[in-house]
């Protein structure tokens, strides 16, 4: 009678509802569970005005009914999360409100409450088309996870690929959710394991997604779960990838958002310490192993970690073919990163060139790496131009600066980068970056020879048509005429 064409009729039905509601409320015995059955199925009614009317007494049995309902948590669930994102805002309005009602009570497992069947409920409601469901669903989940751990751990098998999934959900709301409950999970190891795993192979399959959403996702997960534990187990992974192209994609995007990010100003911190502090050279050493995948982003390391002694090296032992256009556009990005105010302290260090001559060294190898009508080039040139070199030792050098630099580094007694140095193997270190590189050098001149062979085969082929179809025709040209067409002649 609700969805009759009759309002007349809808009216009297409504107003005869009503008052069995009221009857309801004020009667002492109420078996709320056998009728919530029955809303729950009107709940998915396509006529708004019966969608209204259920949600609404689904709304007051869950206020009067408590634990009676418990063992139909689940099914009310799932009529509410949908109903949250309907077109009529009467709707919305109340399953909001049933939505935290039901998840406000603190059932017990022991008494009926089917944890599975509403983790199950949520996980189907993930997949919907409308935003606010998801989100919702999402919240589940997170209470769930922290009323009832253990129990809900124990249906983790299902349930951690859909969320795994869902970290490519178009919504950004969606994701940081998303992420919050991976970080829950997250606190037992394996799982932590398992989810940056799952998120390289994802950035792997995708790299859009890592281009769009790498950023949001490492920085909120430095939040949640720690930035070092974070970048400390992608380093981890990422130094055995088999992909090298991919791994130096990966690491040119971590390392920039480790230069950029405000999340992750306390490892910079560390990192600047990593000549002087245990704990930095842990992390140094820790990221270095896979940031050799990329020249630019060990050279940015070293200049955060104030190893410029090894970034020099590092910069001298490029090679020709190293230095391609996306090293040059890293390089680029670099330049304009020393600009800002993370490397400030690096900047004021060369107020003091006799102590930090090995940072000038590096910087005027970067700046002898850029070509000279780059913008990059002039900002690093303008840059050292403000560098105050002692009056003795602008008249016993020439005007090239350069030449300023090698006179003050081979002063022993003024050149302290070095001091430190001894708490870090870095000869070693630029052994393992010389050799990963030359891995990289073979394998691109491995896709280079793949790309000469696959387009010799071709063109081998394209030979064998074209002398197919000519060998064809000098037949038929060839050939005797037939006697027919001696006939005709």
């Amino acid at each position: 009678m609700l969805s009759d064409s009759s309002h007349e009729i809808r009216q009297q039905a409504d107003a005869a509802l009503s008052e069995f509601l009221q009857e309801i409320k004020n009667s002492p015995n109420v078996d709320y569970g056998r009728m919530a059955e029955i809303l729950v199925r009107r709940a998915g009614s396509t006529d708004e005005f019966t969608r209204l009317t259920s949600i609404t007494w689904i709304n007051e049995f869950v206020k009067l009914g408590g634990e009676q309902l418990v063992p139909y948590y689940a099914d009310i669930l799932g009529a509410i999360l949908p109903c949250i994102s309907d077109e009529e805002e009467k709707i919305r309005v109340v399953a909001r409100e049933t939505n935290e009602e039901l998840r406000g009570i603190k059932a017990d497992p022991t008494e009926g409450f089917d944890i599975g069947a509403i983790l199950s409920i949520a996980k189907r409601e993930l997949n919907s088309e409308h935003e606010a469901t998801r989100i919702e669903a999402l919240h589940w989940f997170s209470t769930l996870l922290v009323r009832y751990r253990v129990e809900f751990l124990a249906y983790l098998n299902d349930i951690f690929n859909p969320l795994l999934n869902a970290l490519s959900d178009p919504s950004d709301a969606v994701v940081l959710l998303v992420l919050e409950v991976h970080a829950r999970i997250a606190e037992e190891p394996h799982h932590f394991h398992h989810l940056v795993s799952y998120l390289i192979r994802t950035f792997h399959n995708n790299h859009v997604l890592l281009e769009k959403r790498g950023a949001l996702i490492v920085r909120r997960l430095c939040v949640l779960l720690g930035a070092e534990k974070v970048y400390r187990e992608f380093s981890a992974i990422l130094e055995s990838e088999i992909d090298l192209d991919f791994a130096s994609v990966m690491v040119q995007a971590l390392n920039l958002i480790l230069l950029t990010s405000t999340e992750l100003g306390e490892l910079r911190s560390l990192l600047k310490r990593s000549l002087v502090d245990s704990c930095g050279k842990d992390l140094f050493q820790s990221l270095y192993a896979s940031w050799r995948h990329s020249p630019m982003a060990t050279i940015s390391l070293c200049l955060l970690a104030q190893a410029y002694s090894h970034a020099s090296c590092v910069i001298q032992s490029l090679g020709e073919e190293d230095i391609n256009v996306k090293f040059l556009v890293q390089l680029d990005k670099l330049i304009r990163l020393l600009e800002t105010p993370v490397f400030a302290y690096l900047r004021l260090q060369l107020l003091e060139p006799g102590k930090h001559t090995w940072l000038l060294k590096t910087l005027y190898g970067l700046m002898m790496l850029l070509p000279q009508q780059s913008a990059a080039f002039k900002i690093l040139r303008t840059r050292l131009k403000t560098v105050p070199f002692s009056e003795n030792l602008k008249r016993t050098s020439s005007a090239n600066p350069y030449s300023q630099i090698l006179q003050v580094t081979e002063d022993g007694n003024r050149n302290q980068d070095t001091q430190n140095y001894s708490a870090i193997n870095f000869p070693s270190l630029l052994q393992q970056f010389e050799n990963m590189q030359q891995q990289h050098r073979n394998h691109l001149k491995g896709q280079l020879q793949s790309r000469k062979s696959a387009s010799a085969a071709t063109l081998l082929q394209e030979i064998q048509r074209y002398e197919e179809a000519h060998s064809s025709s000098l037949s038929e040209i060839s050939r005797p005429p037939s006697r027919t067409s001696k006939g005709v002649s």
